[in-house]
């Protein structure tokens, strides 16, 4: 099975160009958001981490973007409680797809929490700062405090660039961007 690892800035299109494959992709943020949703452990270790806070089940994205504003160290508080919990989950995704062609992960933070390896074929997803700033503040839940903490833990982009195999530059333009994947496919492939 081959393992596609896709990196990006946040807002930067890796969850449409994930699903452009066609293989079954991992998304770690839709993982997260149903931890934060259905798992009442996550939330009890939350919630006695940060006591002073009223958390409510489910956890709500907005009640943890006031903690981590309040202090940007909280993020890694967070992401020690929910990260265990992701990797189990890959790991279900990546056993139970083990008979696929390939699969598709969508991690943010891919590189930074060492979920890759030597194997892996990574595709940086390429866009302007300015159209994925556009696209960021249209979402529901847009902080710019927010967003500044979580580019903060990140690994720079030019970084991810160099380690990336293939640069996918993604207008937002659909057409572009599928025959993009297309053409990279057939690359990957050997087709």
């Amino acid at each position: 099975m081959i393992k596609i690892g896709i990196l990006g800035a946040i807002g930067s299109g890796k969850t449409f160009v994930s699903k452009e494959f066609g293989f079954p992709v991992f998304n770690a943020d839709k993982e997260v958001l149903k931890i934060y949703k259905h798992n009442r452990v996550c939330f009890k270790k939350i919630k006695q981490k940060f006591a002073k806070y009223k958390l409510s089940y489910p956890l709500k994205k907005k009640d943890l973007a006031k903690i981590i504003i309040k202090n940007k160290e909280n993020i890694k508080k967070i992401n020690k409680i929910v990260h265990p919990l992701v990797r189990k989950r890959i790991k279900f995704f990546l056993k139970k797809n083990k008979n696929k062609k390939a699969v598709v992960l969508d991690i943010p933070l891919l590189l930074e929490n060492n979920l890759y390896n030597k194997k892996y074929i990574l595709i940086f997803v390429e866009s302007k700062n300015k159209i994925i700033l556009n696209r960021l503040k249209k979402r529901k839940n847009y902080n710019p405090k927010v967003l500044k903490i979580l580019k903060k833990i990140q690994l720079p982009l030019e970084f991810k660039k160099k380690k990336s195999d293939y640069i996918i530059k993604n207008n937002f333009a659909k057409s572009s961007v599928k025959k993009s994947v297309r053409l990279l496919k057939r690359k990957i492939f050997k087709k």
